[in-house]
């Protein structure tokens, strides 16, 4: 998808899946996925979803939480992904990018603060195909990674950036733009369909799912290998990362000065974690429904923005985190 007026024309026909903005919940070194029980975590994420998010997050997550920041209010499930930073050129301190709504937003979602765009589609952005190919949605307690914070040198396929300019998305890049983008970066995590059916987590997190995609964007994933035979939705997050306010820093001929919270210099190594949370059945309503996209032809109940955004979470670490102050080191680096 080249540009937001192009991403407009696309979405008004296709018929798949679901995708709704998730407000920011919070900003802090916390991941309950990779580092259960941890207090602080290794670096800073940027979590998005149900007010149930903690250190420590087992079971039925969607059972416990009482409010979301997403437009799906159903959905009590938690997204994140690893900070993004700008590291001064000058004397090596460090400011913390804010995020700001993917455009274009649809259906009465305007008011979103910050925060990512959520997908889950059934086969593409043009079609279910649920007669060939049925979708099982996730069980309470599921949760996933995809991407990994120490790769350095093979880009992994659906983890992209693009150099956002007026109305123009770009092309899709593997590692961070190499000069300043006047309308931000923006980042797409790509998650695999295709679960062994038994295990809701595993050791690496990444294990009991299965990789088939092949290529960038929003395609079909080929069909799922006899160890990870169950297709599951897949899952997409697009984040908009406001730089614009530090490219008068950036000076012609510099390096790339975006960081993630990891001192990740490599845009190989971003990931993004995913814990299950919906209540009840109404994410397998959804991806039961033919022909629908955005919300599942109403099968789920939509919150207005503006209360979304009146969910919260507390603080659990109580460090800066370099939201308005220059940062001498990144969190826990």
């Amino acid at each position: 998808m080249a540009s937001l007026t192009s991403a407009l024309a696309l979405i008004a026909p296709v018929q798949a899946g679901l995708r709704f903005p998730c407000s920011t919940l919070t900003v802090q070194r916390l991941d309950p996925v990779v580092q259960p029980g941890s207090n602080p975590s290794a670096h800073v994420h940027h979590i998005v979803g149900g007010n149930a998010f903690n250190a420590s997050m087992t079971g039925d997550v969607g059972a416990r939480a009482t409010c979301t920041t997403c437009q799906m209010a159903e959905d009590f499930s938690n997204y994140w992904t690893a900070q993004l930073y700008f590291k001064h050129p000058t004397n090596g301190s460090y400011k913390r990018v804010p995020v700001v709504p993917v455009q274009p937003l649809l259906g009465g979602s305007n008011g979103a603060s910050g925060g990512l765009t959520v997908y889950y589609t059934q086969f593409d952005l043009s079609k279910d195909n649920l007669k060939q190919q049925k979708i099982t949605a996730f069980q309470p307690g599921f949760r996933m990674t995809v991407g990994i914070p120490t790769e350095t040198n093979k880009p992994h396929v659906g983890l992209r950036y693009q150099c956002l300019s007026g109305n123009n998305r770009g092309a899709e890049m593997p590692d961070f733009p190499t000069k300043p983008c006047s309308g931000g970066i923006f980042t797409t995590h790509h998650f695999p369909a295709c679960w062994d059916g038994k295990n809701l987590d595993s050791p690496d997190h990444q294990s009991h799912m299965y990789n088939t995609i092949r290529s960038d964007g929003f395609t079909n994933a080929p069909a799922c290998p006899s160890s990870h035979p169950i297709r599951v939705p897949q899952v997409t997050y697009e984040t908009t990362w406001d730089t614009t306010q530090f490219n008068s820093l950036w000076k012609s001929g510099d390096p790339n000065p975006f960081v993630w919270s990891f001192e990740g210099t490599s845009g190989y190594g971003t990931h993004a974690d995913y814990m299950f949370g919906w209540k009840g059945d109404a994410l397998q309503r959804a991806m039961d429904k033919s022909e629908c996209f955005y919300d599942g032809c109403g099968s789920i109940k939509k919150q207005a923005m503006t209360e979304a955004n009146k969910c919260t979470v507390k603080d659990q670490v109580g460090e800066k985190v370099g939201e308005t102050e220059w940062l001498e080191k990144l969190p826990g680096m």
